[in-house]
């Protein structure tokens, strides 16, 4: 069922994840409210897709019938960290940074509408309950760790 702890989780993610690109969206300048919003959101995003892959991504990789929809995410999510490693190294206070975000956040509000509308339901027709429990137990345990990790590790091509 599409309202599994596991999508439930998801989205639940992804419900911050609008508000604080909405916070973000109106902040001005490199002032010390954008660079905690975005450090929030980057952190998050990175753990979020992390987690993600690690749990419902591994699985629906697995399964001939869900394996382009996974593929097609996890690409999804290779664009939206790139679009962040490009966001750490611009000037918070250009217009170059505003317009970079604002593309990041049309590709990742897409990303996500196109999971909840589409690939959430679609998985939940072929997991069965046992599935999605596990998957919530993984995703719930990865994501701590993941948030812990993006402190120290930065996106995109920023990576060492």
């Amino acid at each position: 069922m599409a309202d599994a702890k596991i999508f439930a989780d998801l989205k639940a993610d992804h419900d911050k994840h609008r508000e604080l690109l909405e916070q973000l969206g109106e902040t001005q300048g490199a002032s010390d409210e954008r660079k905690t919003l975005f450090e929030d959101l980057r952190k998050e995003l990175q753990a979020h897709a992390a987690a993600e892959e690690e749990s419902l991504y591994a699985t629906m990789l697995a399964k001939p019938e869900l394996r382009d929809e996974a593929r097609h995410s996890v690409s999804e999510h290779k664009e939206i960290d790139d679009y962040l490693g490009e966001l750490v190294e611009i000037d918070m206070g250009s217009s170059a940074w505003i317009a970079k975000f604002k593309e990041m956040r049309h590709r990742y509000l897409h990303h996500i509408d196109e999971e909840e509308e589409e690939m959430f339901p679609e998985a939940a027709e072929e997991l069965s309950d046992a599935e999605e429990a596990t998957l919530a137990k993984v995703f719930e345990t990865r994501k701590p760790k993941e948030l812990e990790a993006a402190e120290e590790e930065l996106p995109g091509d920023a990576r060492e």
